[in-house]
């Protein structure tokens, strides 16, 4: 059995190299158009902003898209990383157009249309790191926070300073109403949903609790609650837990899906998930409308997520729930 300082060291490796090869597989997504096997794929080139960095954002279309009808959308973090495995450093994807196409075509799901947002690379981390909690540190915490990213790689000078309350403006000010003027889509909160892992699961968790007139449904696999990549001394679980504690959405009007494994980085997280379990059943969650599934050795990885997609898929989208 590895010690716990062995643990550390190698989850410092996986850190590290991941910040690497995020940046190399962000170039090269920028510039090639994936391939999938199930619907079709329409790509908004270098989305701009004036919240954040432009970014290309990829429109995945079921089989059979006609403006005749009207579809349920999933906004998707990391858009990169979404279906082409060829395309990515690690030949894992999601396999989003696999999964959704089988389960629209079982009749499991209603029918529904992807908009993967691209991540920044260099400002991935502060894009997708929930800023409210961080601004309720104090300056001794931030700094500590700060301190941990860079040992991580993930600041290289100065500072951190989340950037995410301008990428949620991004996603509903910007982006939103034009996927709800450009495409046939549902428009209301019920048919509106947001989903990532790690850091994306993070954002997506801040994104219903910050605009729940706007989302009606959140995906957060493998919720990155350590915010940086070191549990010791670090101020930021408890700062979500207590941000969640006055500002989760109401649970009549919402559903949220949480989930992780025990293995590589998400061995940070089952203790930390069970305390944000009590937060959820403090508020009034119940099965109806939220879900928090644990996989026992299951790591932090494309595979894994993949594996387990369609359960927050038919969770959330499932043919039971009405328009």
């Amino acid at each position: 059995m590895k010690s716990q300082n062995q643990s550390r060291h190698s989850l410092q490796i996986f850190v590290l190299g991941a910040a690497f090869i995020l940046n190399v597989c962000t170039t090269l997504a920028q510039n090639q158009m994936p391939k999938v096997v199930g619907g079709t794929l329409e790509r908004l080139e270098n989305f701009k902003s004036e919240y954040v960095t432009a970014r290309n954002v990829d429109i995945w279309l079921p089989k059979g898209y006609s403006n005749k009808n009207k579809y349920a959308v999933l906004y998707m973090h990391d858009g990169q990383m979404l279906y082409d495995a060829d395309m990515a450093w690690n030949k894992q994807t999601w396999n989003v157009d696999d999964i959704a196409s089988e389960l629209l075509k079982e009749n499991k799901v209603k029918p529904f249309i992807v908009v993967g947002i691209h991540n920044g690379g260099a400002t991935r981390h502060p894009d997708y790191f929930p800023q409210k909690p961080y601004q309720s540190l104090s300056i001794a915490e931030k700094d500590t926070v700060t301190a941990q990213l860079k040992a991580s790689t993930h600041v290289k000078s100065g500072d951190f300073t989340p950037n995410s309350d301008n990428y949620l403006k991004f996603l509903v000010k910007e982006l939103k109403p034009y996927i709800d003027q450009k495409f046939s889509v549902k428009t209301n909160r019920k048919n509106t949903f947001i989903a990532g892992s790690s850091m994306g699961g993070l954002i997506s968790m801040y994104a219903i609790s910050e605009y729940p007139k706007v989302f009606g449904g959140a995906i957060c696999m493998s919720t990155h609650w350590v915010g940086t990549f070191n549990l010791d001394n670090n101020p930021m679980p408890s700062a979500f837990l207590s941000y969640l504690k006055e500002n989760l959405p109401n649970p009549r009007k919402h559903k949220i899906y949480f989930d992780c494994g025990d293995k590589t980085l998400d061995a940070l997280y089952p203790e930390i998930q069970a305390k944000v379990d009590v937060v959820m059943k403090q508020h009034g969650y119940k099965s109806k409308n939220w879900q928090t599934r644990y996989f026992p050795g299951e790591n932090h990885s494309e595979d894994a997520w993949q594996n387990r997609f369609s359960i927050p898929l038919k969770f959330m989208l499932g043919t039971n729930e009405k328009n």
